[in-house]
């Protein structure tokens, strides 16, 4: 198969593992840099071209892993693919989603999948009313579009938890508040998802300095065994979100797991690590079992 990997580099770990699998597996995987993708419509029929070249018939299949700065054309890119019939891991409508912690969890509250008490508004009037709806400090504050623990603040006194808030509505950022699970200890679990089955999941615990478990932020990492419910909750958010490949975020609390978040484009490097399974070849194999049945032709 013919295969793009829209990514802004590749020299990032989880991008060169799977160009790496692709390639060992026999294909031919070819870079994409979707910042530098147009999309020519109103002739005869869309086109994409990647920089003077049209790339529209190039590909069987694409792996999409967009950056939080490019979201949205990004997403435009993989949507014209989609369009052309083109195979993707993730759907457009999905990386969109996700990339919105807001949407993702009203999703995921609607479908009955358990999330911690989450509340988001603009009125900087009622930043005491918000907090008291979370049974009061401390609290998370997280920006709406945060990756990697960043813009996630530990808030631990009503009095920080105002001035944080008051500041970023005066910034016109948006973000949600979300109940502190103490129980959770500083863990949380990342589960990868391919297709319809879990692959990898690994617990993460947060340093002595820091709240935050983001394998970024120099959290622990271990393998885990997980709960049927835990399975339950990661298998059925992914498919909720239309997602092919995911990464899936719960924390354990005294009542049973909480979804956190959704990644489109989870990182391998520190579940690879740690849980020794080659999560880039699984990725392949979820592609090749669906790329060559999707072409279709104009």
């Amino acid at each position: 198969m013919d295969v793009a990997i829209l990514s802004v580099s590749l020299n990032v770990y989880s991008t060169a593992r799977i160009a790496e699998e692709f390639e060992r597996a026999g294909h031919f995987v070819e870079h994409v840099d979707h910042t530098k993708c147009s999309v020519q419509l109103g002739g005869d029929r869309p086109e994409i071209y990647m920089e003077a070249e049209n790339i529209t018939d190039e590909f069987d299949a694409i792996v999409p892993r967009i950056g939080t700065t490019v979201t949205r054309h990004g997403a435009a890119i993989v949507k014209q693919f989609e369009l052309n019939n083109i195979f993707t891991t993730a759907k457009s409508l999905g990386i969109t989603r996700a990339r919105n912690k807001v949407a993702t969890l009203q999703m995921m509250s609607q479908k009955g999948i358990p999330v911690p008490k989450t509340v988001f508004s603009i009125n900087p009037y009622n930043v005491e009313g918000q907090i008291e709806l979370l049974g009061g400090a401390p609290v998370i504050i997280k920006l709406q579009e945060g990756t990697q623990g960043k813009g996630v603040i530990l808030a631990e006194s009503k009095k920080s938890a105002k001035s944080v808030i008051d500041t970023l509505y005066n910034m016109n950022t948006s973000i949600l508040l979300q109940e502190y699970i103490a129980d959770a200890n500083g863990e949380d679990l990342r589960i990868i998802v391919v297709g319809k089955k879990i692959v990898a999941s690994m617990k993460r615990t947060s340093g002595l300095d820091d709240f935050r478990s983001n394998v970024h932020r120099g959290a622990a990492v271990e393998a885990v065994q997980l709960t049927p419910r835990e399975k339950f909750i990661a298998i059925n958010a992914t498919k909720h979100l239309g997602l092919g490949v995911a990464g899936v975020d719960l924390i354990r609390s005294k009542n049973g797991p909480l979804l956190i978040e959704v990644n489109a484009s989870p990182g391998l490097q520190g579940i690879e690590a740690a849980t020794g399974i080659n999560v880039a070849k699984h990725i392949v194999r979820y592609v090749e079992k669906h790329g060559r049945n999707s072409r279709k032709q104009f």
